[in-house]
C-alpha cells in the first residue's frame, strides 16, 4: 500500500515519477486565469488565520459543507473563524475522492509543513501550527506568490477599472513577478441585465465620452482596450451561456440597443442578437491586438434563488447547463474567420459531454497564425478533478495534439491555490506515463520531457506572447 499523499502520489508508474520529478516538478507556473485581487498583492496582505485565506470566498468549499448538513451561520454567518474551520475539517473526514481533499493536504504540505491528515480530531492542531507559520514575513501574499514559483498573474478585469492596483504593482521593482489584467466585458454584454444602464454610464465615463449607440459602445470599447494593452494585456474572457450565432444586421443591432437605452422590454431573440454582434465585434478587436479569446459556457448560475437573494452571485448555487449547440459555436468562429479577423481562441465548457465537439471543432480553424491557434482550454470548474482532467486530456489527444495544449491555470480567489498546479501536473505524467508503459509511445524522454515541459509552462508563454523565457 503506498503512504499518503506521498512523494509519489498518483504516479504509478516509474516512467510518471521520472516525468514529474524531471520534468514538470519544478517547472514554473504561469497562471493566466485567476480571480485575484490585485490590491492584495499590492499591499502584500498578512493573513490572520487560516479561516480568511481557506474559507472566504472559496465556494467551493462552501458547496461541501453545506453537503455536509452545516448550517449557513457556520460557512458565510456570523460564526468565528475557528468555528468556521472547524466545521470545514469536519467536512474533510467525509470528503473522499473529491479534489477539495487532495488540494487542502497538498496546500497543508507545501505551505505549512503538515503531513498529516486534517479532520475533527486534528484541526486544533492544525489550526494552530497555520496560524503560527502566517504570522511569518515568508507568508505575506507577495512571499507566497514567489515560494509557489509563479513567474506571471492575469487577473480578471472590467473594462471600466482604472487598474490601478496593477499600476501599483508594475512600477515596484521588488516584486519581479508579473501581474497583468485580463479583459472580462460581461458587463457591457449582458444587456438583459436590469443594471445594465447603469453600468453603460460608469463605461463612458471611463471612455470619456456618451455612449448613446451601438457604435459608441464598440468605440468605448476599443478605447478601454488600447488602455488595457498598454497594461500589457494578452487576453480577454467571457462568461457565456452558450456560443451564439444569431446574426443580424447592423440597423437591426443599432434598434435593439435604442430600445434598451430607451428602457423598453427586449425579447430574447433581440438578446441573442445583440450579443453575438457584440463577441463579433469585441473578437475582431482580439484579432488586431493580438489578444487570446477565452469563452467560458456550460454554466447555468444561481440556481437557489432564495440564496441568491440573500449572498449574490458566486456562493456556490451554480450548476453545469447542458445547452451548447456545437453548430453555432463553429459558426461564430466561422463568420470570425470569412473576415480574417478570428483571434486565437481557447474554449471551455462546463459540460464534460462537450469535450469532443470542442475537439473536432478546434480542428476546423487551425492555421500556421499561431501553434494550437484554437485550444480547449483545461478541465474546468466541476470538471478540475482526476477524472475530469484525465478525460479532457484523453479527448484532446485523441482528436488533436495534446503536445500544444497549454495547460493549467488556478481559477482560483485564493493565494493558497497554486498546488493545483501540481496536482494537474501528477495527472499528467501519470496519463502520459500509462500511455508509454503500455507500448503506446516510445519512452523517448526528450520528446516526453518538451511535452510536459511545454503543456506545463512553456506552450502558454509561447501562445500568449508573454514577455517571459521558456524553460
Amino acid at each position: 500500500m503506498k503512504a499518503f499523499m506521498d512523494s509519489e502520489f498518483l504516479l504509478s508508474t516509474e516512467t510518471a515519477q521520472e516525468l514529474f520529478h524531471t520534468y514538470a516538478e519544478n517547472t514554473p507556473i504561469l497562471d493566466y486565469h485567476c480571480h485575484i485581487n490585485p490590491q492584495e498583492i499590492a499591499e502584500d496582505r498578512q493573513f490572520e488565520n487560516i479561516t480568511q485565506v481557506w474559507l472566504g470566498g472559496d465556494h467551493y468549499k462552501w458547496r461541501q459543507m453545506r453537503s455536509n448538513g452545516v448550517d449557513e451561520y457556520y460557512i458565510t454567518g456570523g460564526a468565528s473563524d475557528r468555528e468556521k474551520f472547524q466545521k470545514w475539517a469536519e467536512t474533510l473526514d467525509k470528503a473522499i475522492g473529491n479534489p477539495l481533499f487532495h488540494w487542502s493536504h497538498l496546500e497543508l504540505q507545501r505551505y505549512f509543513g503538515y503531513h498529516g491528515v486534517l479532520g475533527a480530531d486534528t484541526a486544533e492542531e492544525v489550526w494552530n501550527l497555520c496560524n503560527e507559520k502566517l504570522k511569518q514575513p515568508e507568508m505575506s501574499v507577495r512571499n507566497l506568490i514567489r515560494q509557489s514559483g509563479v513567474t506571471l498573474i492575469c487577473t480578471t478585469d472590467d473594462p471600466a477599472d482604472d487598474l490601478k492596483w496593477h499600476k501599483v504593482i508594475a512600477a515596484d521593482d521588488s516584486f519581479d513577478v508579473k501581474v497583468l489584467p485580463a479583459w472580462r466585458p460581461d458587463k457591457a454584454m449582458n444587456l438583459e441585465k436590469p443594471e445594465y444602464l447603469d453600468y453603460l454610464a460608469t463605461l463612458g465615463e471611463a471612455a470619456e465620452m456618451k455612449i448613446a449607440s451601438f457604435a459608441d459602445l464598440k468605440e468605448a470599447l476599443r478605447k478601454r482596450m488600447a488602455f488595457f494593452d498598454s497594461m500589457g494585456c494578452r487576453a480577454s474572457d467571457h462568461a457565456l451561456e452558450y456560443v451564439m450565432y444569431v446574426p443580424a444586421s447592423e440597423e437591426e443591432i443599432e434598434a435593439i440597443f435604442a430600445k434598451r437605452l430607451a428602457g423598453e422590454t427586449i425579447t430574447r431573440e433581440d438578446e441573442l442578437k445583440f450579443k453575438t454582434a457584440f463577441m463579433l465585434a469585441v473578437g475582431a478587436e482580439y484579432a488586431r491586438l493580438g489578444w487570446a479569446m477565452q469563452l467560458h459556457y456550460g454554466c447555468k448560475r444561481d440556481n437557489n434563488t432564495g440564496m441568491y437573494n440573500k449572498l449574490g452571485p458566486d456562493t456556490g448555487y451554480d450548476c453545469i447547463n447542458n445547452y451548447a449547440p456545437s453548430s453555432q459555436t463553429a459558426d461564430f468562429l466561422n463568420a470570425l474567420n470569412e473576415t480574417g479577423k478570428l483571434p486565437k481562441t481557447i474554449i471551455y465548457s462546463l459540460n464534460p459531454n462537450d469535450d469532443e465537439a470542442i475537439g473536432t471543432i478546434l480542428g476546423c480553424f487551425q492555421n500556421s497564425d499561431a501553434v494550437g491557434k484554437i485550444q480547449q482550454g483545461s478541465a474546468w470548474w466541476f470538471n478540475d478533478n482526476k477524472t475530469g482532467m484525465m478525460k479532457q486530456m484523453t479527448s484532446l489527444a485523441n482528436l488533436g495534439l495534446l503536445g500544444n495544449f497549454i495547460g493549467m491555470l488556478t481559477d482560483s480567489r485564493s493565494f493558497l491555490s497554486y498546488p493545483r498546479h501540481e496536482y494537474f501536473r501528477r495527472i499528467l505524467c501519470e496519463l502520459l506515463g500509462s500511455w508509454v508503459e503500455n507500448g503506446e509511445y516510445p519512452k523517448d524522454m526528450n520528446k516526453l520531457g518538451a511535452i510536459v515541459k511545454g503543456i506545463s509552462y512553456n506552450n502558454a508563454v509561447n501562445y500568449f506572447e508573454f514577455p517571459l523565457e521558456t524553460k
